[in-house]
């Protein structure tokens, strides 16, 4: 499976629709959310393009392609006007032999891991920082966020694709890999 992975769009329809050009040129078989559709959140700016109803609709025009995770940000009245499900607080992939636990991370990070075997993955956006590293066998990844980039990154999303991630900035130019089979159990 061919997976787009993206984090924090927080309202922006200007960002989300720079995305959803990625999403039609990339053409994966699904478009799996960290979280944080709808709300800028109190400790961030206005992102740029701020318009939530417009996120609505063009998420809810594409609902079959989404998986999601509830982010901090998210509510039970955002969905009610999304029709995709949005209130998970994690899910679990398998890819390569190895599980992936996909989560927003602020329940679930580096510091309150889930249980996870040597080998596995977190992965998580909430700190808007794209990374990809190693904590005690495991591996944390993070997309970034496409609304509201911190530490200097760009407006971001991740590919997967036989067991290889891939960071792209909004422009679709990939700028960090990391490949599961070079790092075997």
């Amino acid at each position: 499976m061919r997976l787009m992975i993206a984090s924090d769009i927080h309202g922006s329809s200007y960002y989300l629709k720079k995305l959803l050009e990625q999403y039609k040129n990339e053409q994966p078989d699904k478009l799996l959310l960290l979280g944080d559709l709808l709300y800028h959140g109190p400790r961030n700016d206005l992102p740029k393009g701020y318009d939530p109803q417009e996120i609505i609709g063009l998420l809810n025009n594409m609902k079959e392609d989404i998986l999601c995770v509830r982010g901090n940000c998210d509510t039970e009245v955002d969905q009610m006007v999304l029709e995709f499900p949005i209130l998970a607080d994690y899910c679990i992939l398998y890819e390569q032999g190895r599980m992936i636990f996909v989560t927003h991370g602020h329940h679930h990070n580096t510091s309150t891991p889930p249980m996870l075997k040597s080998g596995d993955i977190l992965l998580h956006g909430h700190t808007h920082v794209p990374v990809k590293e190693e904590f005690g066998g495991k591996y944390y990844l993070n997309p970034g966020s496409v609304a509201i980039p911190k530490e200097n990154s760009a407006h971001s999303y991740m590919m997967l694709e036989d067991g290889l991630f891939t960071w792209k900035d909004l422009d679709g130019d990939a700028y960090m890999n990391f490949q599961m089979d070079h790092h075997t159990r």
